[in-house]
């Protein structure tokens, strides 16, 4: 008899979206497994009307499936990896990351301009302090208004506001269809996007080996090593949702470039640095290396000052 496998995830059409990919892949190399999905309502899906850097809470968006998960609920549950806190609950791991999607964060504007080009004074549509902290730092005069719910949902507010742009992960614009509405692919040294991005994760628990083993068949090496270096500095850093810190890990030709930002909310104290290493070196250390010079830099001050807002 077949092995059935259930997979945990939240509902949203990205989320759902997600898990096909990852349960499209397993079944090509594993045809003879079975597959439930098992949608599970989490925090950030039942609290739609504050900002996520208001309600302040790491594993907000997978919390209840990681609980479910170490109950033995279900089997896998299939992340955006930008949503998994940088400690995961004991007996749970990371089985697999997959290849990750275009990093940059899109605009999506009113007569398509880019951010450059947007009238003075312009308002945009962002929840992610990363986001507004970087554009400030690029143009002062910007407005923004916070937005929260899924992608059709936003590109419906935007449509029917008298906003000038929004901002959203590419990752999830072309995932769900709406590469056609970009006006402008932002540059990394504009913006930096948050750690993990466009990267999809399949947490599994610890003490389930034969899960493990399947799983990890669709792993990303290149993926998995950029994405741990970026979430070490995260981790070093004790970032989450209140501070706007920004990473993006590059590996080409045996070697990792690691950038990453720290700024306070206004974008006006920005701290922004990188760092090489070998990509067989111990990945970690260097997110960990890159996270102290930050730090010195000025980076602790920036992060005592937002927390103290927050």
């Amino acid at each position: 008899m077949a092995r059935k496998i259930t997979i945990g995830t939240r509902g949203s059409k990205l989320a759902l979206w997600q898990t096909e990919l990852v349960k499209r892949k397993l079944l090509e190399i594993f045809p003879e497994l079975e597959f439930e999905v098992k949608i599970i309502k989490t925090k950030g899906d039942k609290i739609l009307n504050s900002p996520l850097s208001k309600i302040g809470d790491k594993g907000i968006f997978t919390r209840e499936i990681e609980t479910e998960l170490l109950k033995g609920e279900i089997d896998i549950a299939v992340h955006s990896l930008k949503d998994l806190p940088t400690k995961l609950p004991n007996g749970l791991t990371i089985g697999a990351v997959l290849e990750r999607e275009d990093v940059r964060d899109v605009l999506i504007s009113k007569g398509n301009l880019k951010l450059s080009e947007l009238p003075q004074n312009s308002t945009i549509a962002t929840s992610s302090l990363r986001r507004k902290a970087q554009l400030l730092n690029f143009r002062a005069d910007f407005n923004f208004v916070d937005i929260r719910g899924n992608i059709d949902t936003r590109f419906k507010k935007f449509d029917e506001s008298n906003w000038n742009g929004m901002v959203l992960a590419y990752a999830g614009v072309k995932r769900m269809g709406y590469t056609d509405r970009v006006s402008e692919l932002i540059p990394t040294d504009i913006i930096l996007p948050a750690v993990g991005q466009g990267a999809i994760a399949v947490e599994v628990r610890e003490d389930d080996i034969e899960t493990f083993e399947i799983v990890r068949k669709i792993n990303h090496i290149e993926t998995e090593l950029a994405t741990k270096a970026e979430r070490a500095l995260l981790k070093h850093l004790e970032g989450g949702c209140q501070i706007p810190i920004g990473a993006f890990a590059l590996i080409s030709d045996g070697k990792i470039k690691l950038s990453a930002m720290i700024s306070n909310l206004d974008g006006t104290s920005l701290i922004r640095d990188s760092i090489e290493g070998d990509v067989n070196s111990d990945i970690e250390k260097i997110g960990i290396e890159l996270a102290e010079r930050l730090l010195e830099q000025g980076g602790a001050k920036i992060l005592d000052e937002v927390r103290k807002a927050s």
